[in-house]
């Protein structure tokens, strides 16, 4: 069984989250005894969906944005959902805390639509990844290169297509954060 049971992980998420995309890597985090933090907008209970269509779980942030230091996590995560990393993309605060994570080569893992988040950050430039179909374009706009992978490894980033790669996602992150 993987070790990571001194980790620290950071999760960036707000309102339209993927239920899924948090829920279900930050329950395997928590089981092998990481310590998962989770960041957003605000510290009002956010709200989880499925599939963008039906309202889910929520789920109470740990701290705002404006808190978080990366030097104080090993790996960032960034689940999906449509509405969700479109905010984040919006606040200044996320952007740096990406940018924070590139800047001191951590893990970064975004699946889905999450990496909306690193193209605006402008950290995939020349970086290969994958992500949802729709979001394709955007991340080829900010100088990725794009394949249609289940899970795909450049370095230190971690990114996967959808709710069904969660289990390959996962892997790859935490045989990530135990390379640490």
């Amino acid at each position: 069984m993987p070790m990571i049971d001194k980790s620290k992980i950071l999760i960036l998420a707000t309102d339209g989250f993927e239920q899924s995309e948090l829920f279900k890597p930050r329950e395997s985090l928590l089981d092998l005894g990481a310590e998962v933090t989770l960041a957003s907008i605000k510290t009002d209970p956010i709200q989880g969906m499925e599939h963008d269509t039906e309202k889910a779980a929520t789920i109470t942030p740990d701290l705002v944005l404006a808190d978080v230091d990366a030097a104080d996590y090993d790996a960032l995560l960034i689940p999906g959902g449509t509405t969700n990393p479109d905010k984040m993309r919006l606040e200044s605060e996320a952007l740096r805390i990406v940018r924070d994570f590139f800047a001191a080569d951590k893990t970064v893992a975004a699946i889905c639509h999450g990496p909306w988040l690193l193209a605006e950050a402008d950290v995939i430039d020349g970086r290969t990844l994958t992500s949802w179909p729709s979001v394709r374009t955007d991340l080829k706009n900010a100088g990725a290169t794009v394949v249609d992978e289940q899970v795909h490894i450049d370095g230190r980033l971690i990114t996967s297509r959808k709710p069904d790669d969660i289990p390959a996602f996962t892997e790859a992150l935490i045989k990530s954060i135990e390379r640490d």
